[in-house]
């Protein structure tokens, strides 16, 4: 859906970056909301492949009236390395969903993935403090999303990643900032564990393979996704066919909207 608002030479421009562009979701989320607010700006989507990253937000910086962006898969973690400041959680994270310009064109970020994540989780229904989660990934996304569900209290987080190296390195850094709380590596398995989180990218594209092996999947579990386009992936409609709960990736950005709005000065 496009912002019906008129846009002229003093609307504000934001924009979602990524790579592919397809499944983004945040302009079809902002723009009503600048209508309905009465608010002078639009988002437009912003495709830039990794290897050009650098010479786009050069081209961003120059753009007076580009006031920040949201960020996606894959420019988390490279765009935070070309920020001029981070936020609390962006350097915890080691990535940021988020960067703004400043009056003196710095680039500032932070990361609210985490926070979106289990506000929307709980805001249907779903507590995650003391339950025992599986988490597939240990990217930009997936390091946020760790890190707030130790701070939401789960009882246990096992991290899985097709590199068991960065997976060791999330659950480490986990461990370091939340000793409270048990954090392990191992396998694509969701035994003994209530909720399965797919933090990682596969499922974006039909021909994409399941994150795990479909049989694992029980009645019993509560799957949950981040990827929002689309809505059901592979996973989910694997584990709705095996009679489980699922929770749609749309709700981690809707319960983060707010937050990057503010953050970004959109939302007076």
């Amino acid at each position: 859906m496009a912002a019906t608002l008129d846009v002229t030479g003093r609307t504000r421009v934001y924009g979602c970056i990524a790579d592919p562009i397809d499944h983004v979701r945040a302009p079809m989320v902002f723009n009503p909301l600048f209508e309905d607010r009465g608010i002078d700006a639009v988002m437009v989507p912003v495709h830039v492949a990794p290897d050009r990253l650098g010479e786009a937000v050069a081209g961003l910086k120059a753009q007076l009236n580009f006031g920040g962006m949201a960020v996606t898969v894959p420019h988390k973690l490279c765009l935070m390395e070309l920020c001029d400041e981070v936020g609390r959680q962006g350097q915890l994270v080691g990535a940021v969903n988020a960067v703004k310009f400043d009056s003196r064109r710095r680039m500032i970020g932070d990361n609210f993935d985490g926070a979106g994540f289990v506000a929307g989780m709980r805001a249907e229904g779903y507590e995650v403090g003391g339950r025992s989660v599986l988490q597939l990934g240990a990217g930009g996304a997936g390091r946020a999303i760790a890190f707030a569900l130790a701070d939401a209290g789960v009882s246990r987080l096992v991290i899985h990643n097709r590199t068991r190296e960065k997976a060791e390195e999330l659950a480490s850094a986990v461990l370091t900032a939340y000793p409270e709380v048990p954090v392990s590596v191992g396998d694509a398995d969701p035994d003994g564990c209530d909720i399965l989180v797919n933090t990682t990218s596969i499922g974006l594209h039909s021909e994409d393979p399941l994150p795990l092996d479909g049989s694992l999947l029980r009645a019993d579990l509560l799957v949950a996704e981040i990827i929002m386009i689309p809505e059901r992936t592979k996973l989910l409609e694997a584990a709705i066919e095996k009679g489980a709960k699922v929770h749609y990736g749309r709700h981690m950005l809707d319960h983060q909207i707010e937050l990057i709005g503010e953050f970004l000065g959109c939302f007076p």
